[in-house]
């Protein structure tokens, strides 16, 4: 594939997200438009407690003009460690202080590309583990980490970032 640039058409950019339309030139010979948006990091956490997955309260999303179930998540600044992100998002999606995280660990070593014809962004994703004791004033729903449990919270489960970071951890704990 030998595309090349011609022009920028357009560039509107805020901190968390950016609109640019763009004039190609394909291998073919055609010259194309093409809008896309480059959104900023997000990273996606997993919060653990014992055998639980905890679950934020259902949360309006205006694209599906619906409340959904997520996990915690939230945008990644350019200059901000994906890893330090964690506790900021625990903090104002479960009401949790950082004290009662005992672990935070990366579910890979880079984040994957969330891409589309329309879209590009990188996703980080966390296991978070919380004390057994700790106090979680927003809790949604819990999660056993059995089967049906799981099959049950993926039928929930509308976010396709949160279904991606989910399968993936699953994945990965199993056993060789």
């Amino acid at each position: 594939m030998n595309w090349r640039s011609l022009d920028e058409l357009v560039r509107i950019q805020s901190k968390w997200l950016t609109v640019i339309a763009e004039k190609w030139l394909t291998d073919a010979g055609e010259t194309l438009e093409y809008w896309r948006v480059e959104k900023a990091d997000s990273a996606i956490v997993l919060p653990l407690q014992g055998n639980d997955l905890i679950c934020l309260p259902p949360t309006f999303r205006v694209g599906v003009r619906r409340a959904t179930v997520d996990f915690p998540g939230g945008r990644v600044g350019a200059d901000q460690d994906p890893i330090a992100s964690v506790p900021q998002i625990l903090t104002r999606e479960l009401g949790i202080t950082p004290e009662a995280i005992q672990a935070i660990i990366p579910i890979s070593e880079q984040p994957w590309l969330i891409n589309s014809a329309f879209s590009n962004q990188r996703v980080w994703g966390f296991v978070a583990e919380l004390t057994p004791r700790a106090k979680i004033p927003k809790v949604g729903s819990k999660f056993r980490l059995e089967s049906a449990d799981i099959s049950r919270l993926l039928a929930q489960l509308e976010c396709l970032q949160c279904r991606a970071v989910l399968l993936e951890w699953l994945y990965r704990r199993r056993p060789a």
